[in-house]
């Protein structure tokens, strides 16, 4: 074996497996569509503006000011809460359930934990669903995609699905719980059936089995209980004290999640020995004599995705302040990748035009080198726009975060849009052949 080689393979993909590594490979793929040179889209910058000014009036419709701006003060972070609250609230009428639990009192740091342990666990079933399936409340109304999922979820977590005591405590997701995981059940607590079909069902109910591998893997980051909510105790131990607040940086919750979590991925591709999770190789990077890992592209969706649902509960509750959020992008998913496609930022090449399906979009798998190159440019594309819309309005990224960009706009302008110009689906301009660990 040779070590020089071991260890720079190592530290390659140390490196594919950072924050900043995402922004960086996504900015070398936008360059060379600058250049003209991707090898499935045409890149048209000045169609930006148009997306721009789109969101914007997203925006003004759903966070009017009185002036007949936007109130920014409003929109709140992009995280799973909105969905787990889709069409009414139910974290809130969940919480109250926990004020008043007979014996001792639910501290707000147990009432975090557990809304971690549900919000993990609900990103992680969150991958695309397909154009077909639907959740039934008990109330009559029905929810789709995202907001289906999130519900779901909500109902399988009330009834104790994932906790080790459902009777007793209910409300917790631990590996013991996990351990009775299997399709059926996942099946039936999500209504699917033949005549309602899930896309991905083996998928994501192979990250809840193997999640039950990694929370008893890791107990430094879950604890001797093996439970999401414990990663708590592990950044409080990172935390500084800054008056009566703790300050944790981005990079303790996102190394927790990409170490703690490995062992839930599918195998993909590796370097040095260590598997890489969602990280892909594109075309456009690859020049001759470079070195091994040099033409990959990090994208980390799902945990981008986590990292900023859990945020949140632990600023809302334990009053926590995150350093380094700045790191954080836009989450490369068909959303907000097609909200560009749908606008011509991005145009597909004939070579990628002809794999359209019946329905004339192509269908394709997420390793595919045009999916590598519109996740990429989404990245880019996303700062872009958001900068876009400071400009326009006057503000900096204080004001109007990009976390803020991506809840009140570009996400919903999306699947908007893909509504408006495909209206029997729905679905976004590619589809992605979902197995639930990606997308």
């Amino acid at each position: 074996m040779n070590l020089a080689t071991a260890f720079s393979g190592q530290s390659q993909a140390a490196y594919l497996r950072t924050l900043p590594a995402i922004r960086e490979r996504c900015s070398n793929v936008h360059a060379m569509a600058q250049q003209g040179k991707l090898e499935y889209f045409d890149y048209s910058p000045d169609r930006e503006s148009s997306v721009v000014n789109y969101c914007l009036e997203i925006m003004k419709r759903d966070f009017p000011a009185a002036d007949g701006g936007v109130d920014f003060a409003s929109i709140p972070p992009h995280g799973r809460w909105r969905h787990l609250d889709a069409g009414k609230s139910r974290i809130a009428p969940l919480m109250a359930k926990w004020d008043e639990e007979q014996g001792s009192p639910v501290s707000e740091k147990e009432k975090c934990k557990r809304l971690i342990d549900l919000f993990l666990v609900s990103v992680l079933l969150d991958a695309g669903a397909g154009n077909q399936w639907v959740y039934n409340e008990s109330d009559g109304e029905s929810y789709s995609r995202s907001e289906g999922l999130a519900v779901a979820t909500v109902h399988m977590f009330d009834q104790g699905l994932f906790s080790g005591s459902p009777v007793a405590q209910p409300h917790r997701v631990d590996a013991q719980g996990l351990s009775q995981i299997n399709e059926s059940r996942i099946a039936s607590a999500m209504q699917v059936s033949d005549t309602n079909p899930m896309v991905g069902l083996s998928g994501r109910t192979s990250l809840l089995v193997n999640l039950k591998t990694a929370l008893e893997s890791n107990p430094r980051f879950f604890g001797s209980d093996a439970r999401p909510g414990n990663i708590i105790d592990f950044l409080e131990s990172e935390s500084k004290l800054d008056g009566s607040s703790l300050r944790v940086h981005i990079s303790s919750l996102w190394g927790v999640l990409l170490e703690g979590l490995a062992p839930i991925w599918p195998a993909r591709y590796s370097i040095g020995g260590v598997q890489l999770g969602d990280v892909w190789p594109c075309s456009a990077l690859a020049t001759d004599g470079q070195a091994e890992g040099d033409n990959f592209v990090p994208f980390h969706k799902l945990t981008g995705w986590i990292t900023y649902s859990l945020i949140e509960p632990m600023e809302k509750i334990l009053k926590w302040r995150f350093d380094g959020i700045e790191d954080m992008t836009g989450l490369p998913e068909y959303r907000n990748g097609g909200l560009l496609v749908d606008f011509g930022v991005l145009t597909l090449k004939p070579g990628l035009k002809a794999l359209a399906n019946t329905g004339g979009v192509p269908c394709l798998p997420p390793s595919h080198g045009a999916v590598v190159e519109w996740r990429a440019m989404t990245v880019i594309e996303l700062d872009r726009i958001a900068d876009g819309i400071r400009r326009q309005v006057g503000v900096n990224s204080y004001d109007l975060t990009l976390a803020q960009v991506l809840e009140s706009a570009t996400w919903k302008g999306g699947r908007e849009i893909a509504k408006r110009l495909r209206p029997l689906t729905g679905g976004p301009p590619i589809e992605i052949e979902s197995d639930g660990t990606v997308f």
